[in-house]
């Protein structure tokens, strides 16, 4: 059974940064896309950020120049470098495969953001 594990949330003041690990276990990373999702309180879910097979990024551009997605691939872990962060940066991370443009598993716990201003 695949599961997800987000992992490296915190409380931070505006202009902090912090580090997002994703780890996949249960099926490879290698040939998919992967990507990063948020979901602030009562708002819906919403894509933040995906990383091809080949490595190519993609942003919402509410993040575009702050936020960096990359993958290892031996760890099976996909990551999120999140600077400059905002107030409106908070919400609950998810990570997830997506096919077809949408995401294939169950969503795991998810880690939470916090940015104080």
């Amino acid at each position: 059974q695949v599961q997800l594990v987000e992992s490296g949330g915190g409380l931070v003041q505006a202009g902090g940064t912090l580090r997002l690990s994703c780890v996949t276990s249960g099926s490879s990373i290698r040939s998919y896309t992967m990507g990063w999702y948020r979901q602030a309180p009562g708002k819906q879910r919403e894509l933040v950020a995906t990383t091809s097979s080949g490595g190519s990024p993609n942003y919402a551009d509410s993040v575009k120049g702050r936020f960096t997605i990359s993958r290892d691939v031996a760890k099976n872990t996909v990551y999120l470098q999140m600077n400059s962060l905002k107030p409106e940066d908070t919400a609950l991370y998810y990570c997830n495969k997506i096919s077809s443009g949408r995401p294939i598993y169950l969503w795991g716990q998810g880690t939470q953001v916090t940015v104080s201003s």
